[in-house]
């Protein structure tokens, strides 16, 4: 029966974290993914003003307003008076409404071009959804990479105690050399600092993914769930050219700069449409005792006069600006092509090795290891067949679990090259993005309030 030498460290109270959980509590505390929301919602909130039309504006004008107003004037409006009884007309009184008609459908093309930003936005939310939730996962799985070295070097703590427990009595009886039981107590004083390393980076791993949850509560008694995830159909079995297409048609941040390059063609023909004078409606009625009509209402219209200034450096702008965003859709097009590229190449790699280690490899260190051991324990080996055994198996295991954290990360790398998010539940609470909360945001003022709790 082997003895468990754990160290006092890991008595600590652990919580249990799947993948999704880490997932979820980084959706709702992060600052950077929840400025990306409020980035949408500011361009929501755009195509509000950008629809909104003018309000109209009223002017209300009194005058003749001196001590005697019109006194004795010659109008319908005021009394006949004399020299000795003088009679006062009173004030006049003008009221207008103006109103400013847009012209050559520049609202449209406003509310059209907010449309399309509105859009861009949405875009770049998914681009963040998609590149931070793999930054989690990485932190995710180098934590349990961390924990699966951390458990083989207790393992071979533990291992060591065993036959060095075995070693003294066999020792006593004349079975081995005092060499040959100081070379066992050498390994097994490395086995203990190389658990003590693991342990090491197992909390600088805690560290790297509360940094990027936002340290939530007990984040340092994180520890990752011990499986691995399924690798569920992403269109990996795919040809590299259906992938490509694939990624063409997903791929959130692509079709964002296409966004905005549809949203800079817009801007290109309102640019164009300045020239076109907006004109302005004016309406009133006047009410003027001291004249000839005392009551007369009028209607007159008002537009500026594109002499001196055609809206050329607005045009040029605009003209630019399109150039700019087909280019920067062009460069992604390509950057695309080539993540999946490489993504793919990675997978295919990562997954052969993966493969190799589970059918061969894995029991080949294993029976070895397990044969020496036996052979050691009956005098059938020596002590240096017995290490380099030993040795071998902790190296080959080391192997392992890179190479099975690779394959994961390259999996979810082809996934995010493809634009595509294997988790369907996660798919689903990030097609509206109202539901990730802000909490984090609202309260980060607050000194004294707990984080908001992960659901």
């Amino acid at each position: 029966m082997w003895i468990f030498a754990f160290s006092p460290r890991l008595h600590a109270e652990t919580v249990s974290l799947s993948e999704e959980q880490a997932i979820q509590l980084f959706y709702q505390r992060n600052l950077n993914l929840l400025a990306a929301r409020y980035n949408l919602e500011s361009a929501q909130a755009q195509e509000i003003i950008a629809a909104a039309i003018p309000n109209p504006n009223i002017s209300v004008q009194v005058w003749e307003l001196s001590k005697n107003p019109n006194t004795n004037a010659p109008s319908a409006g005021c009394p006949i008076g004399t020299q000795t009884n003088p009679q006062n007309c009173g004030p006049g009184m003008w009221a207008t409404l103006s109103q400013l008609i847009e012209m050559a459908g520049k609202r449209g093309l406003r509310m059209q071009s907010s449309a399309i930003a509105a859009q861009a936005a949405e875009s770049d939310f998914r681009d963040a959804i998609r590149i931070f939730t793999n930054v989690v996962r990485d932190a995710y799985f180098g934590l349990l990479q961390a924990q699966k070295v951390r458990w083989l070097a207790q393992e071979m703590v533990n291992h060591y105690v065993e036959i060095l427990a075995s070693n003294r009595l066999r020792l006593q009886s004349g079975d081995i050399s005092e060499s040959d039981l100081l070379r066992v107590e050498s390994e097994s004083l490395r086995a203990s600092s190389d658990l003590d390393n693991a342990q090491a980076a197992v909390e600088q791993a805690q560290g790297t993914l509360a940094v990027i949850l936002n340290w939530p509560d007990k984040s340092m008694q994180f520890v990752a769930e011990d499986r691995f995830p399924q690798l569920k159909d992403i269109g990996q079995d795919l040809s590299r050219d259906a992938m490509i297409n694939k990624a063409l048609s997903l791929r959130p941040d692509l079709e964002g700069d296409k966004r905005r390059a549809d949203q800079a063609e817009k801007d290109l023909e309102l640019a164009r449409r300045l020239k076109i004078p907006d004109i302005t409606l004016d309406a009133g009625y006047a009410l003027d005792p001291g004249n000839t009509n005392l009551n007369t209402g009028f209607v007159g219209i008002s537009l500026p006069l594109p002499l001196f200034y055609q809206y050329q450096g607005e045009v040029s702008k605009a003209a630019v600006n399109l150039n700019q965003t087909r280019l920067a859709a062009e460069q992604t097009e390509l950057g695309v092509r080539n993540d999946v590229v490489n993504a793919y190449a990675n997978w295919v790699s990562t997954n052969a090795v993966v493969k190799r280690f589970e059918a061969e490899l894995l029991n080949h260190a294993t029976q070895t290891r397990d044969r020496m051991e036996l052979a050691y324990r009956h005098g059938a080996a020596t002590v240096l067949d017995f290490i380099d055994a030993q040795r071998t198996y902790k190296s080959v295991m080391l192997d392992y679990y890179t190479a099975a954290i690779n394959r994961v990360n390259a999996y979810y790398e082809l996934a995010k090259s493809l634009g595509v998010e294997p988790k369907a539940d996660l798919m689903a609470q990030t097609d509206e993005p109202q539901k990730i909360r802000s909490d984090r945001l609202r309260t980060i003022s607050t000194v004294d309030q707990a984080p908001a709790p992960a659901e």
